[in-house]
């Protein structure tokens, strides 16, 4: 790919001209301090694109590893492609970082932000509802309305500009510009298309930042030769690599629910609404498909959770319940089949038989294939269920279609390694030869942390361990008045220690699950003293800066659920090679977890508290010093006072 010249790199000015004390950024960044990390994150990250290498980065929290990427990105005369964890970093680089750079470091820079079409809306699906009588209650009537006049003015058509639509408003579900009912070019709106806006930026852009769950939607796509998503780039920076593995997974995995088959009669039925097409053999059909579906899927048992779905279990559901089974296979091939017979026939119906058909190719591939590639299970998770089949190891897959197609990948993260190593990531991810660092911390954790370790807790697999969890949580609250996460490995016991605990203490008590995560984070850093009693979704992502979070407490060591279906396959499938899965995989795994989990309380130079670990198998237990040398140089004590007297030293 050639060089782009909008953003041609400036040989009078080195990195340390930019990153250095009195450089660049000193002069036009109001926060500036210099952090010797961030000089030598940037450093690597420019060798990475100019020798056309890989490079894994641990840089911890306060190093400013956004600018230590995105400057050397621009100024590499490179397309790359950022990749983050979550939409919200996505947007906080496209709308504060970037804009920052355009003024003061590349002002001819294009850069592009993509997201999945869900997030878009869909101007031809606004045009066939608007004057139907398919919107249900004045809630939608008034939301249609507010949405149809922003669609007259918006530049992007991205949902998140609706700040009066609710996050659950099934509304947007018929209005969006998923790729279900997209006739593509031949569509009235192809020209006046949000989507097709968002690509054509992004084919100008020099640097496009997308999310982890497009970036692997797009790599999937180009493994089975369908096209792409991305336009083409030579390089690309994951943010937060530390979630590749699980968010690749989804991707080059193969899942089917019943609420597909719910979305798709929906879908029907109203496509033949707005296109005024009689159609009653079809209709019949789409009824019994939607009655069918339901049939079929309340044969999984009720219990909530992930359970194993292979061979062997995959036999005996069909052994009791094949009638079902054949019923929906043929029932979705019926749709099939009259929506291909419909004449004439909307480009709209030619795309609602290709997904009828792509839905029966999965349905038979999840219910009987024998590949022993993939891990099959299902989940039920509230009113649905969810049929997958997951790849084992993914190393294989990235090594070729990352690694190997692209000649600089930098993964970079607060946590990625153990022990001070790469190996885990590496052996997960399929890496490459590539330049390894794990940064000096920016912060003195020493002084800021106190690590608490209680010495006569029950162990955690003991039934007294609830009772004793409580007791600690309840006097380390008392000491840090509220102001806490207090994160769990299961919801269980969450939900267990929490009423264990809230009748003795006054503080404002915050449950996960009475709430949206969002509305109960708002809670959290605007009540004073307050408590958030909370599970793995909490562990990562999350930022409460100063002293409304001053202790995290965490109840167990995050070892993955060992009865998971997914972790039971890969420690299995390690097992079978002769490897030691506990050493190389559940040990590896859970020190990531529980570094993520304590990186929530220091957040700035200004802040202090208490970390709390309440297993004491961190320091019974030979694998325990995994932990405790994973983790920063913090100070570490048993005794409580000790923890009071940090305290009050350390006032906020």
């Amino acid at each position: 790919m050639p060089k782009r010249a909008a953003t041609a790199k400036s040989e009078e000015v080195t990195v340390e001209g930019i990153f250095g004390p009195g450089g660049m950024l000193a002069k036009r960044h109001a926060t500036y301090e210099f952090r010797p990390s961030q000089l030598a994150m940037a450093r690597l990250v420019t060798d990475a694109f100019e020798k056309h290498q890989h490079a894994v980065i641990e840089a911890g929290t306060g190093t400013g590893k956004t600018l230590a990427y995105l400057i050397p990105a621009i100024r590499s005369g490179r397309r790359v492609v950022v990749s983050t964890a979550t939409k919200s970093l996505q947007e906080q680089l496209f709308q504060k970082d970037v804009p920052f750079l355009q003024k003061h470091f590349a002002p001819n820079l294009k850069a592009a932000l993509m997201k999945g079409r869900a997030n878009f809306l869909c101007r031809q699906k606004v045009n066939q509802i608007e004057g139907q009588p398919v919107l249900r209650g004045i809630d939608e009537i008034d939301w249609f309305a507010q949405i149809r006049d922003w669609s007259k003015q918006t530049e992007t058509g991205d949902r998140s500009e609706l700040n009066f639509l609710p996050d659950d408003a099934e509304l947007w579900n018929r209005i969006d510009a998923r790729s279900d009912l997209c006739t593509g070019q031949k569509c009235a709106e192809f020209q006046r298309c949000f989507i097709t806006a968002m690509h054509q930026r992004a084919e100008e852009a020099d640097l496009i930042i997308v999310n982890h769950h497009l970036f692997f939607a797009d790599l999937a796509i180009r493994h089975d030769d369908f096209g792409s998503i991305l336009p083409e780039y030579s390089a690309v920076v994951f943010d937060e690599a530390h979630e590749i593995e699980d968010v690749a997974s989804d991707y080059f995995g193969r899942q089917l629910s019943s609420y597909r088959f719910e979305e798709l009669g929906r879908d029907a039925e109203n496509l033949l609404r707005v296109l005024h097409i009689e159609a009653a053999p079809l209709r019949k059909h789409v009824a019994r498909l939607r009655e069918r579906a339901r049939s079929f899927f309340e044969r999984f048992p009720e219990r909530e959770g992930r359970y194993p779905f292979g061979p062997a279990e995959r036999s005996a559901f069909l052994d009791q319940n094949r009638e079902a089974y054949d019923d929906l296979a043929a029932s979705i091939k019926s749709v099939e089949a009259e929506l291909s017979a419909l004449s004439p026939k909307p480009e709209e119906v030619i795309a609602l038989a290709r997904r009828a058909s792509e839905m029966r190719r999965e349905l038979a591939f999840l219910l009987e294939s024998e590949e022993k590639f993939y891990v099959y299970w299902y989940e039920r998770r509230g009113r649905g269920v969810f049929l997958a089949a997951t790849p084992i190891d993914l190393s294989q897959i990235l090594r070729e279609q990352l690694f190997e197609r692209f000649d600089t990948v930098v993964l970079t993260s607060a946590t990625l390694a153990v022990e001070g190593k790469f190996e885990y990531l590496k052996q997960r991810l399929g890496v490459m030869p590539a330049n390894e660092t794990v940064l000096p911390q920016e912060f003195d954790y020493r002084s800021q942390v106190l690590l608490y370790i209680p010495r006569g807790i029950p162990d955690v697999r003991q039934p007294s361990f609830a009772a004793g969890a409580a007791q600690e949580i309840t006097r380390l609250l008392e000491i840090s008045q509220g102001r806490a996460f207090c994160l769990f490995t299961s919801y269980a016991q969450m939900k267990d220690v929490f009423e264990r605990v809230s009748g003795r203490l006054t503080f404002p008590m915050l449950l996960q699950g009475t709430a949206p995560r969002s509305v109960l984070l708002d809670r959290f850093r605007s009540t004073p003293n307050a408590v958030l009693f909370a599970t793995a979704s909490f562990w990562q992502g999350v930022d409460v800066p100063g002293a409304q979070l001053s202790c995290v407490i965490i109840d167990k060591l995050p070892f993955a659920v060992p009865s998971d279906p997914i972790v039971a396959a890969r420690v299995r499938a390690l097992m079978d090679d002769g490897r030691n899965a506990f050493a190389e995989y559940q040990v590896p795994e859970a020190v990531l977890a529980l570094k993520q989990g304590f990186g929530r309380l220091i957040r700035s130079r200004a802040d202090r508290g208490i970390l709390s670990i309440l297993d004491n198998r961190i320091q019974r237990m030979q694998y325990g010093k995994i932990f405790l040398e994973s983790l920063p140089a913090y100070t570490v004590t048993q005794d409580l006072g000790d923890v009071a007297r940090f305290m009050e030293s350390h006032p906020q």
